[in-house]
């Protein structure tokens, strides 16, 4: 008994300090790839597509893999299957990459997700689930399986994580750095392995609502109830607090968050004025950088995107354009946080 107890007490100890990055490579496993998988699905297929507006097969594949390992995989099914250790079919496991050669050549790349079925990005359905035994296609056509990270979550890095701010892939001339630094400095936000910040890897809702809240320490009155978060995820008490506060709320339908849902740049500035009241504060500075031109003044979201380019601390937002449909990355969400904390 006194030997569980204490097994429990270090196994809370190791949650409670475990790095904020879900994604990062050491820390992935199959199933994290295959249930982040399944939440494509139906996104439609698109010759060369690597985001989801649409995917090819090993778009799709590099996508996932990049976004819940941090793993770069080759752009194509051919070169992916250079990739990896060889597995199996009687030996699959959740997260492989199973291959096709539907055309002469491997032409076709999918997930293994488990009882014999892979996801991908087909023509006919878009993201969707198949038989890698199906005896009318892909069951003739199956090649062969390549396992590329690991089925066991690695305990150790092999370098110790960045509190100082000092990333090997953020030089100190980057116009984030200075908000980069400090955000990391006061464990807001977290790197990935290796000592990388990855700064152009894209912030997702679930990764935004955690951050806002090291910095308000907001507290939840009630469970998490989205159908996309796990009641017992790092995530979801903070995402709770955020959808009660009104800072970043769930979808008006389907009771879910969208926790792996790119965060958008235009709901980057509404969250942050929810958050710090950004549009007051600008309105009494100087408005010498408030227009974008690609941002109608009767657009939605144009208040908090002028508010933010006026509060900006790092130059980042001071640009012709701000291109608000587009997802924001680790960089953005850094210097737009970092301005908006040093509103007074």
């Amino acid at each position: 008994m006194k030997k569980r107890i204490i097994q429990m007490i270090i196994a809370v100890l190791l949650i409670s300090v475990a790095p904020f990055m879900s994604t990062q490579a050491s820390a992935a496993t199959g199933n994290e790839i295959v249930n982040y998988a399944k939440t494509l699905s139906g996104i439609r297929y698109q010759y060369g597509g690597s985001t989801t507006s649409g995917f090819d097969c090993s778009g799709f594949t590099s996508y996932v893999f990049d976004k819940i390992a941090g793993k770069s995989l080759p752009r194509t099914a051919a070169s992916q299957y250079s990739q990896g250790t060889a597995v199996s079919k009687s030996n699959l496991q959740p997260g492989d990459l199973v291959f096709f050669d539907n055309f002469g050549y491997t032409s076709h790349v999918g997930i293994y997700i488990g009882n014999s079925q892979f996801i991908s990005a087909t023509t006919s359905k878009g993201i969707a689930v198949a038989s890698i035994n199906d005896p009318y296609y892909w069951g003739k056509y199956y090649i062969g399986a390549k396992r590329v990270i690991s089925s066991e979550k690695v305990k150790t890095a092999a370098l110790p994580p960045v509190t100082d701010g000092n990333f090997v892939d953020v030089a100190s001339t980057h116009p984030a750095h200075v908000a980069i630094r400090e955000l990391n400095k006061d464990g807001v936000i977290n790197g990935y392995e290796n000592q990388q910040f990855r700064p152009t890897t894209e912030v997702t809702r679930g990764q935004a609502a955690t951050m806002i809240n090291r910095v308000l320490k907001l507290k939840p009155a009630k469970n998490v109830t989205f159908s996309d978060v796990a009641s017992n995820h790092s995530f979801a008490k903070d995402i709770a607090a955020m959808n009660e506060a009104g800072i970043l709320e769930g979808y008006t339908t389907g009771n879910k968050f969208g926790m792996y849902d790119s965060l958008t740049k235009a709901q980057l500035a509404v969250i942050l004025d929810r958050a710090f009241n950004i549009t007051e504060a600008q309105q009494n500075q100087a408005h010498t950088a408030s227009i974008y031109n690609d941002v109608p003044r009767d657009f939605w979201a144009y208040e908090p995107i002028v508010a933010l380019k006026t509060i900006d601390q790092t130059t980042v937002f001071q640009t012709s354009n701000y291109s608000f449909k587009a997802p924001t990355d680790r960089a953005e969400f850094s210097a737009a946080l970092y301005s908006a904390m040093q509103v007074k």
